[in-house]
């Protein structure tokens, strides 16, 4: 078998105080930590592609993706990636059961600044969602600096905030310097670069460590934060977003399907629905099943999916070309 070949990865369950405990609606069969099938602790966030998950097949089962990404660099991650010590992109399902922290992340400039690789861009692929669920993007038109910080500190920072409505299938823009929050009741597909440095503004006065002076600092006038909108993709894709640090697309496979890369990014594969096979010449298959994340390497140029009936996935990856924001919308 060749040294590197698609990745089946597991996933890192994380505990968030706004989580959830149960998290079948993605993870039906996995085994669980209590006789009712819930965890014990709330699970806020299922990391996919994060440093610490490790590889469940083939000879490099075992190893972190950090690991790996250290041993094979720009053949595994492709010319594209700027960084060939750091995987680019991490991929993770969030699941908030109550409102997330109000939070901002610095972009690469303002990250570099106090030391870290880059800034968190984000975006969030609506799975599901209660009626009435939303995030916040930005604040009002004509809001100040000086009304965010006398409202954090009179925990009334809600009111200033754009709201909006998220519904199943949307795709939701959050780039960084953009003031967000979600609210509770919906489970979203997250694709961002891979940084953790956030700014914690407001907790609703849960209590935890706050930010505020460097949040602030973060904070850009205007942003491209919105809603996506949709654009046509090719060999039979739907295109969710093109942006600056990623691409995502979405296909349901209901026969066998080939997929082509052009060699200069890894790409992410993240079951949404369904199960299905993954092939490649001279390499053992994979099978991806709902909730799971496979990353074909940069060095993989062509890979089949063969459906098991169907297969919803989702596919991430470092665009190729210099790309501009996406065009977005706030209702």
């Amino acid at each position: 078998m060749p040294e590197l070949y698609p990745l089946l990865l597991l996933p890192e369950f994380r505990e968030r105080v706004w989580g959830t405990r149960d998290l079948s609606l993605m993870y039906p069969h996995k085994s669980a930590r209590r006789p009712d099938g819930k965890f014990e602790e709330p699970i806020g966030e299922a990391w996919l592609t994060g440093d610490e998950c490790r590889v469940a097949n083939g000879p490099l089962a075992g190893q972190t993706l950090g690991e790996v990404t250290q041993r094979f660099g720009r053949e595994f991650l492709g010319e594209a990636v700027s960084d060939a010590s750091r995987f680019p992109l991490l991929l993770k399902f969030l699941f908030p059961k109550e409102k997330l922290s109000v939070q901002v992340h610095p972009d690469d400039e303002g990250a570099r600044a106090v030391g870290q690789a880059c800034g968190k861009t984000e975006c969030w692929y609506v799975l599901a969602a209660e009626p009435g669920a939303q995030v916040a993007l930005g604040l009002k038109s004509g809001v100040t600096h000086e009304q965010v910080a006398k409202a954090i500190a009179a925990t009334e920072l809600e009111p200033l905030m754009n709201w909006i409505d998220v519904k199943p299938g949307e795709m939701i823009y959050v780039d960084a310097g953009t003031i967000h929050a979600i609210g509770p009741g919906s489970i979203l597909l997250e694709t961002q670069q891979n940084s953790d440095t956030t700014y914690r503004l407001y907790d609703y006065g849960r209590g935890r460590e706050l930010h505020v002076e460097q949040g602030l600092a973060a904070t850009k006038a205007r942003t491209a934060a919105g809603k996506v909108a949709r654009v046509a993709g090719q060999n039979g894709a739907q295109n969710l977003i093109a942006s600056p640090y990623f691409v995502v697309d979405k296909s349901v496979v209901r026969e066998k399907k080939e997929f082509e890369a052009s060699g200069k990014s890894v790409h992410v594969l993240v079951a949404l629905d369904g199960c299905g096979v993954i092939e490649v010449d001279g390499m053992r298959p994979v099978t991806l099943a709902k909730g799971e994340c496979a990353v074909i390497p940069a060095a993989v140029t062509r890979y089949r999916i063969q459906p098991q009936w169907a297969l919803e996935v989702l596919r991430a990856a470092v665009p190729a070309e210099k790309l501009p924001e996406p065009i977005t919308t706030l209702s």
